[in-house]
């Protein structure tokens, strides 16, 4: 099994991160929603990690021409998608299979979506179950709710869905499905959850509004969209380790320059802002997305701090927000985060583990934890083959030194994270 071993920083530092990792979620689309078009997509600065790349994969499984220039990839849709003569690997990407199924549900043909070992034991049928009872022919184990997927789109029917969970997976997907259904459609979910897939098909051409009640209205497209042409700008999700980082070593700066600054992905930020941190955002463009700059500096001991609110906001970046809230002075709380439970692992019972080896109090909740402020101690951490957890827990070690094992899934979104993490203290692989 892979392990890192991540020694304690000895010195304040001052990083600037124009190598930061490209955005995960904003690179999975651009490789779908490219497929949407009938002309050429230029996408510059697309993510090179597993995941996102098996997503393109998958795009030239279904017909498209790639042409990668290195920093430029090129996407040439086809005519029509084509039924693919093998399955289609997602990899790790629950976001890659969540969607794929929503694109796939309208296309004519069948289609086999399967990932590795991770992604094949995590539940699919928060996404699976609405693109069902809206006519999507969807079956895998446990009734659709465990990949291998088997999909043999077709025709859907115009619906009206409330869902009953807050997640921008389920979302998108069903906007997917709605792009080929037979009338409008609408759906709404309690609080908005991340809105990359709305912003991004308005700027290919999708009608698609939101009313004072939260319905959000998608009419299916008389034609091809537009192509896209865009920059992705760095994850803000990645970028946030190296902010937590700055805020619990004494003396640290970052500066996390070509951001997203949408404020369903900043929310994890304000949360490390309330707590005591020194932080300032810089808009700089506003096209497909807000592009600016994210500065943190060390303000002393952090201050515990309650999460409950926004969740949806800030669900990946919990891990890291963990980290913090083990630094700081008080009682931290995470609630109503249930959906912690059926991410790469289980980060609730991941993160309370890693917590608890590391010498610091927690309390489990079926929907979160409480974590006691106190001292993180040297320990050695099982990622669970979780991305989130092996980084979170490196970024602790920037303390008190820390073992992590199995650390192979951190190429799956943020390739060079342990290169970034060895300009500012050792890091053995």
């Amino acid at each position: 099994m892979s392990r890192a071993v991540v020694e304690a920083c000895r010195t304040p530092f001052d990083l600037s991160l124009e190598a930061i990792a490209s955005d995960k979620s904003i690179s999975h689309r651009c490789a779908m929603f490219s497929l949407l078009s009938d002309r050429s997509s230029t996408v510059r600065n697309f993510l090179r990690g597993e995941d996102t790349m098996a997503s393109l994969s998958i795009a030239r499984q279904l017909g498209a021409e790639i042409e990668d220039r290195g920093d430029v990839i090129r996407i040439t849709p086809p005519a029509e998608l084509r039924e693919p003569d093998d399955i289609l690997d997602c990899g790790n990407a629950g976001t890659g299979m969540r969607l794929f199924c929503g694109l796939l549900a309208g296309v004519e043909g069948s289609f086999v979506l399967t990932g590795d070992r991770y992604l094949r034991s995590r539940p699919m049928k928060r996404v699976t179950g609405p693109l069902q009872s809206i006519g999507a022919k969807i079956d895998g184990r446990e009734e659709g709710n465990l990949a291998p997927l088997h999909i043999r789109g077709g025709q859907l029917k115009a619906f009206r869905y409330e869902s009953p969970v807050d997640s921008a997976q389920v979302k998108s997907a069903m906007i997917l499905a709605a792009l080929r259904a037979d009338a409008p459609s609408y759906y709404r979910e309690s609080f908005l959850s991340r809105d990359h897939t709305e912003r991004m098909l308005r700027g290919m051409g999708v009608s698609i509004t939101t009313d004072a009640e939260g319905w959000i209205t998608v009419t299916p497209p008389e034609g091809p969209l537009e192509p896209l042409d865009i920059t992705v700008p760095a994850d803000p999700s990645s970028a946030f380790f190296f902010a937590v980082a700055a805020a619990i070593v004494p003396g640290a700066k970052v500066r996390i320059p070509g951001v997203t600054l949408n404020p369903t992905r900043i929310e994890a930020f304000k949360v490390l802002e309330a707590m005591g941190a020194t932080v300032e955002y810089r808009l700089h463009e506003d096209v497909y997305e807000p592009i600016g700059e994210i500065r943190i500096a060390y303000n002393g001991r952090l201050a515990a701090v309650e999460v409950s609110r926004r969740i949806a906001w800030l669900i990946d970046e919990l891990p890291a927000l963990a980290v913090a809230m083990a630094t700081a002075e008080g009682i931290s709380r995470v609630r109503n985060a249930a959906e912690l439970r059926v991410k790469e692992s289980d980060r609730i019972a991941s993160v309370v583990a890693a917590l608890q080896a590391c010498g610091i109090e927690t309390d489990e909740y079926p929907d979160g934890y409480a974590i006691h402020g106190g001292t993180l101690k040297r320990a050695t951490v099982d990622s669970h083959g979780d991305h989130r957890i092996a980084m979170s827990f490196a970024i602790a070690g920037l303390l008190c030194g820390m073992e992590i094992e199995d650390i192979d899934c951190v190429a799956t979104s943020f390739p060079n994270f342990f290169e970034i993490l060895s300009r500012i203290t050792e890091v053995q692989i």
